[in-house]
């Protein structure tokens, strides 16, 4: 009888280091990303209620990236270029989408391109402060570049 639970054992206790190796590059990786010049805001692309990721989104120069929080992927999930992005509609998060996105003052809808030159249609969710970093780092572009700042009519 006891030879038949050491396996089992063997078994669990394999599972549970990886379960433990899994959550520490989780974490490992968003204190990196944090202290990288990252900022917490939620994304989705396909506009369902339930479809909110928790994130950290980076201005890497004239990119926006960002990295899915729950991703085991090491590079940037989303990457959209500021010369292409515009922001098409803004509003307070929805009473159903309040559990979704707690921390959320104003969801932007955005469309710009990816890294791959595809049209890209994403919902951002963010703070009051992270939306003025976010505003800042639009209109700041070098002059000659593109306008800045647009806001589809």
């Amino acid at each position: 009888m006891g030879a038949a639970v050491e396996p089992i054992a063997t078994i669990v206790c394999v599972l549970l280091l990886c379960l433990a190796a899994s959550l520490v590059w989780l974490a490992v990786r968003r204190v990196r990303l944090m202290r990288g010049g990252g900022v917490d805001l939620c994304l989705r692309r396909r506009f369902a209620v339930t479809d909110w990721h928790f994130g950290v989104g980076r201005y890497e120069g004239e990119r926006f990236a960002w990295y899915r929080l729950t991703s085991f992927r090491i590079g940037a999930t989303i990457v959209l270029d500021r010369a292409h992005l515009e922001i098409v509609d803004r509003r307070p998060p929805f009473r159903s989408e309040e559990f979704a996105i707690p921390t959320a003052v104003e969801v932007l809808r955005c469309r710009g391109r990816d890294a791959g030159g595809r049209e890209s249609d994403v919902e951002l969710a963010m703070s009051s402060d992270v939306r003025t970093g976010f505003l800042a780092w639009l209109e700041s572009t070098p002059p000659g570049r593109h306008p800045g700042f647009r806001e589809a009519s």
